[in-house]
């Protein structure tokens, strides 16, 4: 639930609530630069604090996703995120599509906005540039979209 909007150093305003991830332990090159840029991205917007729980794959990432938005007190975003390689057979695709499938539906039961950053690449010069280096870092725009969404939610007048 968002507890007040704030204004920052530099005058625009934060969503100040409760933010949380779920992220891959699988591909952690990748999956720890997310947690990393987001983190980073909460951090400058005055929220520091933001828990991280870790899961083996990008598969077990919507139970606990599920566990969190049904919490006593809601969270105001969760950000999942995972990384998937594919390979030479269709394992990888029945990955992502169930997850997505998962995350969508959880966020339409619950009302806790879902940020989706699992990722499928097809070559790791992909994850590279997405993932790793700063320029289109998925983790910061997951962590910018989780603050946008709970404003929007904010401003519709739920409070979680």
């Amino acid at each position: 639930m968002l507890t007040k909007i704030a204004k920052k150093s530099k005058g625009a305003e934060a969503a100040m609530g409760r933010f949380v991830i779920v992220a891959a332990k699988y591909n952690p090159r990748y999956t720890d630069a997310l947690v990393r840029h987001a983190r980073a991205e909460f951090k400058a917007a005055g929220m520091g604090n933001v828990k991280v729980y870790r899961v083996p794959g990008a598969f077990e990432i919507p139970v606990i996703a599920s566990h969190l938005a049904r919490a006593m007190e809601p969270y105001d975003a969760i950000v999942c995120f995972g990384v998937i390689m594919r390979g030479a057979t269709s394992h990888a695709d029945h990955i992502a599509t169930g997850v997505t499938h998962a995350l969508a539906q959880l966020q339409v039961d619950t009302g806790v906005p879902i940020i989706h950053g699992v990722l499928m690449f097809d070559k790791a010069e992909h994850a590279e540039v997405r993932c790793v280096e700063s320029e289109h870092n998925r983790g910061t725009e997951a962590a910018r979209t989780a603050m946008e969404m709970a404003r929007v939610v904010r401003s519709m007048g739920h409070t979680g």
